[in-house]
């Protein structure tokens, strides 16, 4: 039990590393190239930081604390699932806007430790959800003119 936390620190980085790799090759394969400028210095740092933390955790380099735990586990998980809907299916189908913006609203919900029963509390949320939208808009459509998958709600 006491190789657990380094075990998950090589399984974790390992799957991050893949995930990097995957993201570099397709900003790299697509088509129009300049579209693709930003995020292709954004997945190959990604990828770079991902492989090195991986080579770390392999060698033994990394300190990784106490691991998770199954309840920090289970904590995790709703958050997780609707992360891989958004990733795989609500940004191409919804349009990236709208899509991040219901899956940031339901996150805050989720990990927000402020009752769930009071007005202030969901509106506070919905301010935090539109602040967080406008400087995703500003940043993605304005400065840096990155294209955003585009469907029903773009």
């Amino acid at each position: 039990m006491n190789d657990l936390p380094r075990t998950q620190h090589i399984i974790a980085s390992g799957a991050i590393a893949a995930v990097g790799i995957t993201v570099a090759y397709i900003s790299y394969t697509q088509e129009p190239a300049a579209a693709f400028v930003f995020p292709r210095l954004i997945a190959t740092v990604f990828a770079m930081l991902a492989i090195w933390t991986f080579v770390k955790a392999v060698m033994g380099r990394t300190k990784v604390g106490q691991g998770l735990s199954g309840q920090d586990m289970r904590n995790l998980l709703p958050g997780l699932i609707v992360t891989l809907v958004y990733a795989f299916w609500g940004a191409k189908e919804l349009g990236f806007y709208t899509a991040t913006t219901i899956t940031f609203f339901i996150l805050l919900a989720l990990y927000d430790p402020a009752p769930h029963t009071e007005a202030k509390t969901w509106i506070k949320r919905v301010l935090i959800t539109a602040g967080f939208m406008a400087v995703m808009y500003g940043l993605f459509a304005m400065l840096l003119n990155v294209y955003t998958p585009r469907e029903i709600f773009s």
